[in-house]
């Protein structure tokens, strides 16, 4: 008898006015103080997650493709280590990488559950509505909410392996990435698994075009977040008159993404009361992108309380999958 398909039940932990509020908090503090910053978190409406896509695709960026073919190639061994008969993946979006995982899986008679978890509740029920479709007899449990702040919904019966791929742990900094980590700890029970995707320390050069690609599509996706504030906040970022800064942090070794102002400008942010004074040549600080050594991201994940159990990368050393257990 095939299995029978099961509709999939989504849990949302976000107030309807949630990512409005959350954006005015950000702004306010943020935009009201010095350095300029803009969370990242606000490049991601409806055209900037289409940048995001390109900019996935270009020679440049390495990232996305390197991690696939490991996935490619150790997803059965990943599911021959592990006991996990659930997968939680964090920042799912339309979980395309993480099929090969479920593939794998599903092949073992392991898998009872997947739980996608993303901020976003449209993108978040239809990637669950297809996964319950495309693999009959999985119970598909989405959860909408943000990493930050909603790690203790995480569901954790069973033997789940939570899946952070896309090196998203770069974004964070060294303290955000310790607190992310014991969190985590602390809400999964013995015998849990992590599966963390990283991206390596490499040439300077590769980072920066990596970064700053010739198309501009980088430069688009980064101005894109003033687009954000002017419609939903109602801005008035003159957005052109800023221009993309692509630069290689070696102290922390991350690319730092920011926006610098040509010009003197007075912005106000009229739905957040706000104000802002840019100087000709100041920087917004938009995104940091930490780039990792497998014995630094090994040890921040050691003192979390995990034991690292597998380490895999690409042949060119690009990036890396970690497996570590919760004991």
């Amino acid at each position: 008898m095939s299995p029978v398909t099961t509709a999939p039940t989504v849990d949302v932990h976000l107030e309807t006015d949630w990512a409005r509020r959350s954006l005015i908090a950000d702004v306010r503090r943020g935009l009201g103080n010095r350095p300029l910053r803009i969370p990242p978190q606000w490049l991601y409406d409806e055209r900037g997650s289409e940048l995001f896509d390109l900019i996935t695709r270009l020679p440049e960026y390495y990232a996305t493709e390197a991690e696939r073919s490991i996935l490619q190639q150790q997803a059965a061994t990943i599911a021959e280590l592990t006991d996990a008969d659930t997968i939680i993946e964090l920042g799912s979006g339309t979980s395309d990488k993480t099929h090969t995982l479920l593939r794998a899986f599903t092949s073992t008679g392991q898998l009872r559950r997947f739980i996608p978890f993303d901020v976003s509740e449209a993108t978040l029920r239809e990637a669950a509505t297809t996964l319950a479709r495309d693999y009959p007899g999985l119970l598909v449990h989405g959860v909408v909410g943000d990493f930050h702040q909603h790690l203790t919904h995480l569901p954790s019966d069973g033997v789940p392996m939570v899946a952070f791929l896309g090196s998203t742990i770069g974004n964070l900094d060294h303290e955000e990435r310790q607190a992310f980590l014991s969190v985590l700890f602390d809400q999964l029970g013995s015998g849990a698994w992590l599966l963390l995707g990283v991206d390596l320390v490499k040439p300077v050069d590769r980072l920066v075009d990596a970064y700053h690609d010739p198309q501009g599509i980088t430069a688009e996706f980064i101005r894109n977040v003033l687009h954000v504030l002017n419609r939903e906040l109602h801005a008035d970022f003159d957005v052109e008159s800023f221009d993309h800064v692509a630069m290689w942090d070696p102290l922390h070794e991350r690319m730092d993404l920011r926006l610098r102002a040509n010009g003197d400008h007075l912005v106000h942010v009229r739905d957040a009361e706000l104000e802002v004074e840019v100087l000709d040549g100041e920087e917004i600080h938009v995104e940091i992108s930490t780039k990792f050594r497998i014995s630094t991201i090994s040890t921040e994940i050691d003192h979390a309380g995990f034991q690292v159990r597998q380490v895999w990368t690409d042949p060119p050393g690009d990036v890396a999958l970690l497996l570590a257990a919760r004991p």
